[in-house]
């Protein structure tokens, strides 16, 4: 029984995999071009499986930035995994802690989607089992593919390629930011204060990150607490 709800999972995972094939491999071009070694691309890969995390794991390596900032910033990043996790383990079968432990280090937001959206009313530890794994086994091996052909690049092409980080978070942000006034203000006044912290030289590159990201998130959520969808307040009309 475990053994066909663990091949439902791998079906259920193909789409994921074929999703990862194209940002896995930009991570591996990306992680070339930044200086890190196939090895340490792919062990990156492995040890912490985490697109957005390692994105900006890259950008902030180039930075020369401390490693435990770096640790920080992309625990900061990754914090939403507390509450995913917390909703999945309502879905999920009675399982050992230790079972719960090692299926909880494959939950991405695609794994997440795909377990959670399941038609069973309990999804099965091999069912999710199956869906990390092949989701798992594309980001590393597609990881190391990027990183052997970005190192057959032109050298040109290898040093263009450091734009191409920049690029991809925009091209991250942009979507989410379409009606969606609070994205808006949380990224602007994110950028504000980054910039703010890094032109007056108060922080370091990593510290700046991590204090603009902590503070906006913070004074965003405060302004919506108070004003709920409108951050500004009405002003009332004089009566005539």
């Amino acid at each position: 029984m475990e053994r066909s709800e663990f091949n439902n999972g791998l079906r259920a995972g193909l789409s994921i995999a074929i999703g990862y094939f194209p940002v896995a491999l930009t991570f591996g071009l990306l992680a070339k071009t930044t200086g890190l070694s196939l090895f340490e691309a792919t062990a990156m890969s492995i040890f912490v499986f985490a697109g957005a995390a390692q994105y900006i794991s890259l950008s902030l390596i180039t930075a020369g930035v401390d490693p435990l900032l770096i640790v920080m910033n992309t625990f900061i990043v990754n914090i939403r995994h507390f509450l995913m996790t917390a909703s999945l383990n309502e879905k999920m079968q009675p399982a050992p802690k230790a079972i719960k432990a090692a299926y909880a280090f494959g939950v991405t937001d695609e794994t997440f989607s795909v377990i959670a959206t399941s038609k069973q009313d309990k999804v099965s530890s091999g069912n999710a089992f199956g869906v990390i794994t092949i989701a798992y086994g594309s980001w590393v091996v597609f990881t190391a593919l990027g990183h052997v052909i970005g190192a057959n690049l032109p050298l040109f092409l290898q040093a263009a390629m450091s734009i191409a980080l920049y690029a991809l978070f925009i091209a991250l942000l942009v979507p989410s930011m379409k009606g969606n006034r609070k994205v808006v203000l949380l990224a602007s006044l994110a950028a504000l204060l980054h910039c703010f912290f890094y032109y007056t030289e108060l922080l370091s590159t990593g510290w700046a990150i991590l204090a603009s990201t902590l503070l906006s998130s913070i004074i965003i959520e405060l302004v919506y607490a108070k004003y709920g969808r409108a951050p500004i307040p009405a002003v009332e009309k004089e009566e005539s």
